[in-house]
């Protein structure tokens, strides 16, 4: 058998049949999380640590650090990206 490859457009999300805005706005989330995750990671901080930074509780770090992306509104990721000392910018492309 085969195998068919689909080339992606460039957003998995897109490519799992969500609605163009939908899309849009779960890579947001999606990019904002990894930046999270690696900003904390780099710092080398606890997530006991990353919770006061952050101002939210050790438990939520642990959805951040899971990549449980459900739990987090994308206003969310800019303030806690922002507080972690990230400059969050949006760029549009035709």
């Amino acid at each position: 058998m085969k195998e068919k490859i689909t080339r992606s457009s460039g957003n998995v999300f897109t490519d799992l049949g969500f609605p163009p805005e939908e899309a849009a706005i779960l890579a947001m989330r999606a990019d904002l999380m990894a930046q999270l995750r690696l900003a904390v990671e780099k710092r080398s901080w606890t997530q006991v640590e990353a919770a006061k930074v952050l101002g939210i509780s050790q438990s939520r770090v642990s959805d951040l650090m899971r990549g449980k992306w459900d739990k987090f509104s994308l206003d969310m990721l800019v303030t806690l990206a922002t507080r972690a000392g990230l400059h969050c910018e949006l760029k549009l492309a035709a």
